[in-house]
């Protein structure tokens, strides 16, 4: 029997305790002045007038038009960059040929592309001046400064949160479970939404969740493809930029404060999955 004496519980770290609290204290400091401070701001400018004159900014068309486009491109970019995401996932993590990594690579593209850029892009290809922006506007089917080139944006903008999520995880998994419910005879179809799907089902509302935030969010590529035409093509964070720049500061204010509190709503459900996955993860291991 071996004379090593293992201790119940091994230090992380062996910095002195008062460096440790230095570090979570220079910590804390950073966040209260970059995020927690001007969130404060923010909420605080909204009320400047009172409650009843920032809901009533809310109210105005165009504040319910920003509104209104914002959660509709929210609502189809999310399900379509799910569907994509699960759909890259399950290729590269399922199948081999040639050129992975540089499908990989395509997907985290949008993470070092500037929105600008991809937002000129989607100009020089859709606009007026193109050979396709021409011929569509020739059949009366507008992409720039209209809804569709808003939606392409986004879903440039948002295509890696969801796949980025879900190929460590089916990676991890592998093939086993699938193949053996193939085995078995159940079909493609039914092996997905029996075996792979509930295995994935925490990542994939995760990175539905973190796609949904940027979605709403979005300001650089939205801001070149849309135009901004005042209750049409601005959504929030453009309406925000506009008032803000007229002056009209309890209406930008209101503004952001519900889009703020839309981030604050799915930064909770983000906690929530995490700390449910948490959960699922340690029950797991126990079994």
């Amino acid at each position: 029997m071996s004379d090593v004496v293992h201790p119940a519980h091994t230090p992380v770290t062996t910095e002195p305790r008062t460096v440790r609290l230095l570090v979570i204290l220079l910590v804390l400091s950073l966040v209260a002045v970059l995020l927690l401070a001007p969130l404060a701001a923010v909420f605080t400018e909204a009320l400047a007038d009172g409650l009843p004159a920032a809901l009533q900014a809310l109210t105005q068309p165009d504040a319910r038009s920003a509104i209104v486009l914002t959660l509709l491109v929210a609502a189809i970019t999310v399900p379509l960059n799910a569907a994509v995401g699960i759909a890259a996932a399950w290729a590269i993590a399922r199948f081999d040929f040639r050129g992975k990594a540089f499908v990989v690579t395509l997907i985290d593209l949008p993470f070092s592309v500037s929105p600008v850029v991809a937002g000129l892009a989607l100009v020089l290809l859709f606009g007026s001046n193109s050979t396709v922006g021409g011929w569509l506007i020739a059949h009366d089917m507008r992409i720039v400064f209209a809804l569709p080139g808003i939606i392409l944006a986004t879903l440039f903008v948002t295509f890696p949160f969801v796949a980025r999520e879900l190929i460590p995880v089916m990676l991890e998994q592998g093939r086993a479970e699938e193949e053996a419910a193939l085995t078995l005879g159940a079909s493609g179809w039914r092996a997905f939404r029996t075996v792979t799907l509930p295995n994935i089902r925490w990542a994939l509302l995760y990175g539905v969740l973190l796609c949904n935030a940027r979605a709403m969010g979005e300001f650089g590529a939205v801001a070149v493809v849309s135009g901004k035409i005042r209750g049409e093509t601005t959504t929030m964070p453009i309406m925000v930029e506009m008032l803000y720049n007229e002056y009209l500061a309890t209406a930008a204010f209101s503004l952001a404060a519900a889009l703020a509190l839309l981030a604050l709503v799915t930064l909770a459900l983000k906690s929530l999955l995490e700390w449910r996955h948490a959960d699922v993860l340690a029950a797991t291991r126990r079994h």
